[in-house]
C-alpha cells in the first residue's frame, strides 16, 4: 500500500511539473504538448502497474485519482487567477512608482545608466533561468538532492 501510495505521489509530481514547462520552441500547439503529455502519463502509469503489478480495477482507480486531481488543480488554478492578477498588478504599480521617484533623484545621464543597468541584470536573470530550466540537472528541479558523488584526490 505505501508503494501504491509513493507511486501515486511521484506522477502526480511528475504531472505537476509537466504542466509547468514551457516549450522550448513556441511553435509546438497545445494539441501537441496535450498529446505528449497524455503519452507520459500513459508511459507512467504502464511502468507503474508493472513496477507494482496493478489489476485493472486498481488502475481504473488510479485513473479516477489522478482525473479528478486535475480538475481539483485547474479549478484551484482558475480560483486564484483573479488573486494573481491583482498582485501582478500591484506590483507594476510599486514598480513604476520607483521608477518615477528614481528619475525625480537621478540626472537624467544617471537614470539611462541606471536603466541599461537594470536591463542588463534582468536579461542575465532571464538567460540564467533558462539555462537552469531547460538544461539543468532534472533532480534539481524537481526539488530532489542529486545523489552524492565520490570525490576523487
Amino acid at each position: 500500500m505505501k508503494k501504491l501510495v509513493l507511486a501515486i505521489a511521484f506522477i502526480g509530481m511528475g504531472s505537476f511539473a509537466m504542466a509547468q514547462q514551457v516549450p522550448q520552441d513556441k511553435k509546438i500547439s497545445r494539441e501537441e504538448m496535450k498529446q505528449k503529455m497524455q503519452q507520459k502519463e500513459q508511459e507512467r502509469m504502464a511502468e507503474m502497474q508493472k513496477e507494482l503489478n496493478l489489476n485493472q480495477s486498481q488502475i481504473a482507480q488510479i485513473k479516477g485519482l489522478h482525473e479528478k486531481r486535475k480538475a481539483e488543480m485547474k479549478n484551484d488554478f482558475e480560483k486564484n487567477k483573479e488573486q494573481r492578477q491583482a498582485r501582478m498588478e500591484q506590483m507594476k504599480a510599486k514598480r513604476q512608482q520607483m521608477d518615477n521617484d528614481m528619475k525625480k533623484i537621478l540626472s537624467p545621464e544617471q537614470y539611462d545608466k541606471w536603466q541599461a543597468g537594470k536591463k542588463a541584470k534582468m536579461e542575465e536573470r532571464r538567460a540564467m533561468m533558462k539555462e537552469k530550466g531547460f538544461k539543468g540537472d532534472r533532480k534539481m528541479r524537481h526539488g530532489l538532492k542529486p545523489a552524492p558523488q565520490a570525490q576523487v584526490n
